[in-house]
């Protein structure tokens, strides 16, 4: 089984499982991994601990998409309910 934060193999007899209401099952590393994801909502690519880091150029470019994409659904939801008055 590997993290769903930090992306790394949990040994055997390690690790903690965390269900959600709606039965999805997450496996955590350790209670850093799960303090990370279900309390603080951090994302795992900016932190260079974890295997999803991304470096650079590329990083900054994934963080500025992923701004634009949020922008623009956020702009597209204030459309619609403009057209729905």
């Amino acid at each position: 089984m590997k993290c769903i934060f930090s992306g790394k193999e949990i040994p055997k007899g390690t690790g903690k499982m965390f269900v959600r209401k709606n039965g999805q099952i997450l496996w955590f590393l350790n209670s850093k991994c799960q303090k990370n994801y279900l309390d603080l909502h951090r994302k795992p690519v900016n932190y260079k601990w974890t295997k999803a880091y991304v470096k650079g150029e590329v990083g900054i470019a994934l963080k500025k998409a992923a701004k634009k994409s949020v922008d623009l659904l956020a702009s597209q939801e204030t459309d619609f309910s403009k057209k729905a008055e």
